[in-house]
């Protein structure tokens, strides 16, 4: 596979968005088949790494859907879109500047605590197994877009999730690509267990 030629059609396939915010790179040396990693805040290009070599052995329609559903992910990713907890940073960080003008060890302290308190909140709803179900959601419709069944797109995505840990080594897949995998079942028509 060449990867140049594949990294262009990747990102013919992404939604305009994906292909704004996030650079397909490859990485020959890595032990994962795709690999992202957290999106800071202050990061605006969000790379997705690709092992080549691994990513051929999956099939193309694999590929597309573990692509998309990477991208989905990253793109619904979002730091300062208006919310409880996106207030609450912003109402530590102001409460912190004015306990500290009013030389307040504790009340910095304690506004500093919040603040950090509503990132961590932040980063696990975005770290969440609803986060990557919704991603899946969100692949899914964007594929049916590029031509798939809604349940073609849900049984490519399963079989990828399982393709990737056979091709990574792992022996189980973990607790977040079981419930991704119920999910897709019950989307495709299969069975559940």
């Amino acid at each position: 596979m060449e990867p140049k030629l594949e990294i262009r059609r990747l990102s013919a396939l992404m939604p305009a968005s994906g292909r704004m915010n996030t650079k397909i790179i490859t990485k020959p040396e890595q032990a994962k088949v795709i690999d992202v990693s957290f999106p800071p805040p202050w990061r605006g290009e969000r790379p997705i790494y690709i092992n080549f070599d691994l990513w051929s052995r999956l099939t193309k329609p694999q590929r597309d859907m573990l692509l998309l559903q990477t991208v989905c992910w990253l793109t619904e990713v979002r730091w300062f879109k208006p919310g409880l907890y996106q207030g609450l940073v912003v109402a530590g960080l102001i409460g912190g500047l004015f306990e500290s003008s009013q030389q307040d060890a504790v009340g910095v302290i304690a506004a500093c605590g919040v603040s950090t308190l509503a990132l961590l909140r932040i980063w696990s709803v975005n770290n969440s197994q609803e986060s990557q179900i919704n991603a899946d959601t969100a692949a899914i419709r964007i594929a049916q877009r590029r031509g798939y069944s809604e349940v073609e797109a849900a049984e490519y995505l399963l079989g990828a999730i399982e393709a990737v840990a056979k091709i990574e080594g792992r022996s189980t897949l973990n607790f977040i690509e079981l419930i991704r995998c119920q999910n897709l079942r019950s989307i495709a028509g299969l069975q559940v267990f």
